[in-house]
């Protein structure tokens, strides 16, 4: 049985859960997010639910060989979130999870405290930790990172929903040989949420965006220079706007909206996807609604993002493709300082089966 201590975890200690505990831990779990990707958390949950997690749950992952610990606030003592370690599976591995009350949140907490149990648990014998996170829970994400757990791939439909669904987990690991330094993203946040030049702004597309996308999908305009051809289906794309977060944090793609500045309505959309950063390349590409087209949009876009790149990535070299009768497109990227770096012949698919060349063009950091 693993001891019952208390472990400083710098702005927490971690400790055994206590009585007088309940009552913060009832009022927490009643945070609609908590419910949202916790679903085993009763709604809505009561004090009776919190002594029953203390008395009944937790004493059972103590008893073989978890443990479940309160993160405790070292001046007041008062609960700052939750966090434990499940017992070993057959193979020796032991999961982390946590959850942090409404009222600490943005102060680093998780992050100590993940660190601090992994450290604890080591030591006490395990060789690999998991953890693993609802692929729409960025925060916890990068709390994983940040703790120097390293990002495996992902669990399709790994996990229940609240509505009977399954959704899918990213999967990160912690071996006891790892470094355990902070994992930071290749491709970090926009500072403050968006890059705007006044005129337009740049937004990372969200699960709200879902409807204005499937319009523009819709466009015959667009969908003639779609790679690959053909219209994708409503739920293709609520699942893309739902999972763009994920995409961007783990340096798959970046996928943003083109906002009116002005109005904040839904213009257009632009990527940077094929990141490759053994290279230090990403491709960039965009797509308009028809009645925002002529106004210089798509050009403001493509300046604000690879001006963002090259400021606060390593990325050296922005590349994109088009077709060679895509003339609006070479406009643009000529404007926005590409150069046309070469053909590709018969690289793009086409409709009903035809190849279409692909005219290079690219801007570099220099």
């Amino acid at each position: 049985m693993l001891p019952r201590e208390t472990i400083p975890a710098g702005p927490v200690n971690l400790r055994p859960p206590l009585d007088a505990d309940m009552d913060a831990v009832a009022r927490a779990c009643a945070d609609p997010e908590i419910a949202r990707f916790i679903p085993l958390v009763p709604v809505p949950y009561t004090r009776a639910d919190a002594l029953f997690w203390k008395n009944k749950l937790a004493e059972q992952a103590w008893a073989e060989d978890g443990a479940d610990f309160v993160m405790a606030d070292p001046a007041t003592d008062e609960p700052q979130g939750v966090i434990g370690v499940k017992p070993p599976d057959r193979f020796g591995n032991v999961e982390v999870g946590y959850w942090v009350a409404p009222w600490a949140r943005g102060k680093g907490i998780a992050t100590a405290a993940t660190r601090a149990i992994s450290a604890w648990r080591f030591a006490q014998g395990a060789q690999r930790l998991d953890l693993l996170t609802d692929i729409e829970n960025l925060g916890s994400q990068k709390v994983a990172m940040a703790s120097g757990f390293v990002r495996e791939g992902i669990r399709r439909g790994a996990a229940g929903r609240r509505d009977g669904s399954r959704c899918d987990m990213v999967a990160f690991a912690r071996l006891a040989a790892d470094s355990g330094d902070p994992i930071r993203p290749y491709l970090p946040d926009f500072p403050g949420g968006e890059l705007t030049d006044g005129v337009i702004r740049l937004v990372r597309l969200a699960p709200a965006d879902t409807d204005d996308y499937h319009r523009m999908m819709d466009d015959p305009e667009v969908m003639a220079h779609h790679v690959p051809p053909g219209r994708p289906g409503y739920a293709d794309i609520a699942l893309r706007c739902r999972n763009a977060g994920y995409r961007w944090l783990a340096a798959e793609q970046a996928e943003i909206t083109i906002r009116d500045a002005a109005t904040g309505a839904f213009a257009g959309d632009i990527q940077l996807s094929h990141v490759i950063p053994a290279l230090g390349e990403a491709m960039t590409g965009y797509s308009l609604l028809p009645e925002y087209r002529g106004r210089g949009y798509v050009t403001r876009a493509v300046v604000l993002l690879v001006e963002w790149v090259f400021a606060h990535t390593a990325i050296h070299r922005v590349i994109a493709g088009t077709t060679p009768t895509n003339t609006a497109s070479h406009r643009v990227l000529e404007r926005a300082g590409f150069i046309r770096e070469g053909v590709a012949k018969e690289l793009l698919p086409g409709p009903d089966g035809t190849r279409l060349d692909d005219v290079r063009w690219v801007r570099m950091r220099s």
